[in-house]
């Protein structure tokens, strides 16, 4: 654990990650057992290997004495920095989701892909095969530098190129080191044989930092969760993040990065101490400088970030209880020499890249809008089906963006109809046919599979909007851009704490109303009304969309109206009747 620890005290989880020996454990006599489950140490550190222990609370047996019996599934994901990948490995996932898991992928809102109902007897085939795809469940979750976003557009110009580029880096740089993953999952048992883990250094048999240069025999304290955008298209809600980058361009290069700390999406309502937060302007650097002082910041949280109390052992709150004088100056220290103060650039506009545009190299890419991020096939909509035919046939690239939907790459001007022709083949909709309100919506898994899940939200946000829909049709306010988030819990996996309207799961049918975030994602919401029954959000979020239609000013958006008018304004003049 870190060297300057205040005292003994520390969480289970801590213990757990101490004795581990990098993150092995019993993880892999565990494996072979009789259980269909693990033990409490092995669920924390398998978070790490990319794999969440979980219980289908829907599909829970009865036994003998009355009581549900918990039904053990696995959600393994996979770690894809700035969410670029192949048709190949698209549809090697495809193939797992039918073989192994429940028959449907899930793209998630950190631009990673989700597999989900796997069975612990399954579990080293996935991970197994997903690496051998050329992709990698490590580091994927767990205490640990987590998947690095970064705007996905294809379109091929300098400037996107360079900040995929640092993305990539930033997540070999960060990637773990210890040789417990191969050890455990890419042992072909029939002849001994390890297979590299791509990114990661052999450790076998080394100790102490030899190991893990960056994160001790200890990790983190908790997740951490890195961003890089341009300022002009925040589409990966780069304030939200523990350590945020806005690229600052001058004359069409980039001459060095804003950096952003302290951000951070969860909260428990019933912990005052807990909060919701964006990160703050800390410094500006140059591009040489970027991983050495990110690197400083990770190393400053591994050390002095809280480790007894998980509920604020986030950086957001380190920065916080220091202020971010101290913290800039213990970076410094680390980083070891002093840093410039934040450019003026900031972010200015948010671009989904949803239908058709045009590539630098003359070719095109199409933005395909998958609600929630499900890949699935029903009666009407085969969305799963429709992404074996064009991966299959067209080969294109793959993206996938922090709005849970993906990109198709690298489309010749020939092939653009065909695409078009295999998505009505299988009843799915073209992007530019879908409403504003569904399109800028998403929802987290939630209910049935999250274990933090209080209530639903992926399953029911979309009837929600059914009925937002035409309501909104009705007030002449179809054209407006404005963001819906729905979560499941207060944990904000879906990010509903910046955006115009965030419905935060509280209790079972009931949510927490925010408003007044912002589609650009640099201001926080606030509470509007808790405990709102499913059945009266859509009366409630008209109340106000009506107060909004007569009484904006010329251009403004929904967010900034909310902003504006602040909350008791909003209850006193809002036809809610809630």
């Amino acid at each position: 654990m870190a060297d300057n620890q205040q005292d003994d005290r520390v969480s289970a989880v801590e213990v757990f990650k101490h004795e581990s020996q990098y993150l092995a454990g019993d993880i892999s006599s565990e494996l072979v057992d009789e259980n269909d489950f693990f033990g409490k140490g092995s669920v924390q550190l398998l978070k790490h290997h990319g794999t969440y222990q979980q219980d289908h609370r829907d599909q829970r047996a009865r036994g003998e004495d009355g009581k549900s019996q918990r039904n053990y599934i696995f959600m393994v994901r996979s770690r894809i920095p700035a969410g670029i990948l192949t048709s190949d490995q698209l549809l090697a996932e495809i193939d797992l989701c039918d073989e192994i898991g429940n028959s449907t992928l899930r793209i998630t809102s950190r631009q990673g892909l989700q597999l989900h109902g796997v069975l612990k007897s399954d579990l080293k085939q996935t991970i197994h095969r997903i690496q051998q795809s050329g992709l990698t469940s490590l580091g994927a979750c767990g205490d640990i530098c987590r998947n690095v976003m970064c705007c996905p557009s294809p379109v091929g110009d300098p400037l996107h190129d360079q900040v995929q580029q640092l993305a990539q880096q930033l997540a070999d740089h960060f990637a773990p080191r210890s040789s417990a993953f191969r050890d455990i999952w890419l042992t072909d048992t029939s002849n001994g044989e390890k297979q590299q883990v791509s990114g990661t250094a052999s450790a076998s048999g080394a100790t102490g930092d030899q190991v893990e240069p960056i994160y001790g025999r200890q990790y983190l304290p908790r997740k951490f969760k890195i961003g890089v955008t341009l300022p002009d298209d925040n589409c990966i809600d780069v304030y939200t993040h523990d350590v945020g980058l806005i690229a600052v361009v001058e004359e069409g290069q980039i001459v060095g990065y804003n950096l952003l700390v302290g951000g951070g999406q969860g909260l428990t309502p019933s912990a005052k101490k807990t909060f919701a937060a964006l990160g703050q302007k800390l410094a500006y650097l140059s591009p040489d400088q970027v991983i050495d002082v990110v690197t400083a910041i990770v190393e400053v949280q591994r050390d002095h970030g809280n480790r007894d109390d998980r509920k604020v052992a986030r950086l957001k709150y380190l920065v916080h209880n220091w202020g971010l004088d101290r913290f800039r100056a213990t970076v410094e220290q680390y980083y070891g020499a002093p840093l410039a103060d934040p450019h003026a650039t900031d972010v200015s506009d948010f671009d989904d890249h949803m239908g058709w545009q045009q590539q630098a190299d003359g070719n095109w890419f199409y933005g395909l809008n998958i609600e929630n991020g499900r890949i699935k096939d029903t009666d009407q909509v085969q969305i799963k089906s429709a992404l074996r035919a064009i991966c299959g046939e067209l080969q294109p690239g793959i993206r996938l963006t922090s709005h849970q939907s993906i990109i198709f790459s690298g489309i010749a001007d020939e092939q653009r109809g065909r695409l078009e022709q295999l998505l009505h083949e299988h009843g799915v909709p073209l992007s530019e046919t879908i409403s504003n309100v569904r399109r800028w919506s998403m929802a987290c898994v939630a209910w049935p599979t999250c274990g933090l899940s209080i209530t639903e939200s992926e399953r029911v946000l979309p009837g929600i909007l059914d009925e937002l829909e035409e309501q909104i049709e009705q007030l002449g306010l179809a054209d407006e851009r404005f963001t819906i988030r729905m979560t499941g819990c207060p944990n904000g996996c879906a990010r509903p704490y910046n955006p115009d309207i965030g419905l935060v799961g509280r209790a079972r049918e009931k949510y927490t109303v925010y408003v007044g975030g912002r589609l650009i994602g640099n201001r926080l919401a606030f509470q509007h009304r808790d405990m709102v029954h499913r059945d009266d959000l859509v009366p409630t979020l008209v109340g106000l969309l009506e107060y909004f239609r007569r009484d904006r000013q010329q251009g403004e958006s929904f967010g900034d109206f909310c902003h504006r008018k602040g909350n008791d304004d909003l209850l006193a003049n809002s036809a809610s009747d809630n």
